[in-house]
């Protein structure tokens, strides 16, 4: 198999749809084994939602091998068999680590917009749990595999409400950790050449978000802020961007040095200048530019160059709790 990933062994985690399948796909497509993950192993017959069969398929059409595990992430003894499956049909050769796996879309659209003290106690484990406590487990055991090889990479996928409030309290807090997990892990793992890191998708135009929002009046609250949140997602990135900065990452053969961090995938796009699936790079938040057209000050937008950006020390000092 050639690609610039050939001979590495990955694993998405929650591969069936959305940013997992599109990480899995671009991994696929560059030539790396990918381990794949869900509950769902065959395609449903009312063809709602993915299947690991699916995902499987089209990872193979691109030239990719793939090898999909049905695996339960709440289940302790299901993570525990998939990580001795790779062990042995690998020989204890683990490169990519991507903890994806999220079973709370569901609850959480539910979710927003009602204060916590209003929400059944279980949203909590309905958000954290495979959101926030596999990953720390399944990062465990990659790194059993990772450090005596001395290399590796582990991918926590995340966003922007791990740095200010975003959909409800039990999202927020769960991001933040996912956040710390990657750098606290990243911490223990550096002198061991083993590289762990945080990667914030933008507004990701996954399957189910595309169909919440086929009502143009769709809105909810982020942040207090009542928001149209339809076009900004429809401007967003493929499940696929993320993907390819997970590609990225695992072909640099400097990552170590990006190991702790909080990365943006539009500032990975730039870095490693590349696009979109579509050909187009979808927004940076970052640049006051984009900001000023979400905001629906299109004069303003179109007047401000699209180098101007705000730094990352002042993203930091605007939700500093001291």
């Amino acid at each position: 198999m050639s690609g610039r990933l050939a001979g590495k062994v990955c694993l998405v985690t929650g591969a069936t749809r959305g940013i997992g399948k599109g990480i899995a796909l671009q991994l696929g497509e560059a030539g790396a084994t990918v381990y794949i993950t869900g509950r769902t192993l065959k395609p449903k017959q009312d063809g709602v939602g993915g299947s690991l069969e699916e995902t499987a398929r089209e990872i193979d059409d691109r030239g990719g091998k793939c090898v999909p595990v049905q695996c339960d992430h709440s289940k302790d003894d299901q993570i525990k068999a998939l990580f001795e499956r790779i062990e042995k049909e690998q020989n204890g050769h683990l490169d990519v680590l991507v903890n994806n796996a999220y079973a709370a879309v569901s609850a959480l659209m539910g979710a927003v917009n009602t204060p916590f003290w209003e929400l059944p106690e279980t949203i909590w484990d309905d958000i954290n749990n495979v959101g926030l406590r596999n990953h720390y487990i399944c990062s465990v055991y990659a790194a059993k595999l990772m450090v005596p090889a001395k290399q590796g990479l582990i991918v926590n996928i995340s966003s922007g409400g791990g740095l200010r409030y975003l959909f409800n309290v039990a999202y927020g807090v769960g991001k933040a950790a996912v956040d710390r997990l990657a750098t606290d892990c990243a911490h223990e793992l550096k002198k061991h050449g083993v590289a762990a890191i945080s990667l914030w998708p933008g507004a990701v135009k996954t399957e189910q978000i595309l169909e919440k929002f086929k009502d143009p009046d769709m809105s909810f609250k982020v942040g207090g802020y009542e928001a149209k949140q339809r076009d900004i997602f429809l401007m967003g990135e493929s499940p696929e961007y993320a993907g390819k900065c997970v590609v990225n990452l695992a072909a640099d053969k400097d990552v170590i040095k990006k190991t702790g961090r909080v990365l943006l995938t539009m500032e990975l796009a730039e870095e490693y200048g590349f696009t979109d699936v579509d050909g187009h790079r979808p927004m940076n938040y970052r640049q006051l530019k984009a900001l000023a057209l979400m905001g629906g000050h299109t004069w303003v937008g179109a007047m401000i160059p699209g180098f101007i950006k705000i730094p990352f020390w002042a993203l930091a000092a605007f939700t500093h709790k001291f």
